[in-house]
């Protein structure tokens, strides 16, 4: 019975310590207005200004080249040439589309079946919407005999290859 009771006194004892909080609301404004910092706010490393002027940088240290270009249009035909084969076996097809793909892109495309994909075949060259201000990502359209898909395409870094994202089937 000794330990219990000691238990209860360390207990209250810890919580009469603890400091309470403070629950009043603070004092209104009578003009309404809120208080503005004397100083700006920064997360940025050794607390320069997240972006100059408050405006994003173009393309946030990547800049677009025909090297980019050429090397994104080759990864969404080649991505769109494995995902367009509907009668491979589904570990072959999942294996052999895992090697252009994000990371969430691989979880997602897991659970497709290969029969359910309408297109068999690529039927053209791929064409990439560019983004100039956007060197991480590209969207690009690869035509196939079930119609032109849309491939989402990103990449981590300048020198980091591109990864499709998202396969979007044309629409109905």
């Amino acid at each position: 019975m000794k330990k219990p009771l000691t238990l209860v006194a360390v207990a209250l004892l810890c919580v009469s310590c603890a400091p309470v909080a403070n629950t009043t609301p603070a004092p209104a404004d009578s003009t309404g207005t809120r208080p503005t910092s004397s100083a700006p706010v920064s997360l940025s490393a050794n607390s320069g200004p997240q972006a100059q002027g408050g405006a994003i940088p173009a393309t946030i240290g990547i800049t677009w080249d025909q090297a980019s270009k050429d090397e994104a249009v080759d990864v969404a035909g080649k991505a769109m040439a494995d995902f367009a084969r509907p009668s491979v076996e589904e570990k072959q097809w999942a294996n052999d589309l895992a090697r252009w793909l994000t990371p969430q892109a691989t979880a997602d495309y897991s659970a497709v079946d290969p029969a359910n994909i309408p297109a068999s075949r690529v039927t053209g060259p791929a064409t990439l919407s560019v983004d100039e201000t956007n060197g991480f990502g590209v969207t690009a359209t690869v035509p196939t005999n079930a119609g032109t898909y849309t491939v989402q395409l990103l990449r981590t870094g300048k020198d980091a290859p591109w990864k499709v994202n998202r396969l979007t089937p044309p629409a109905s």
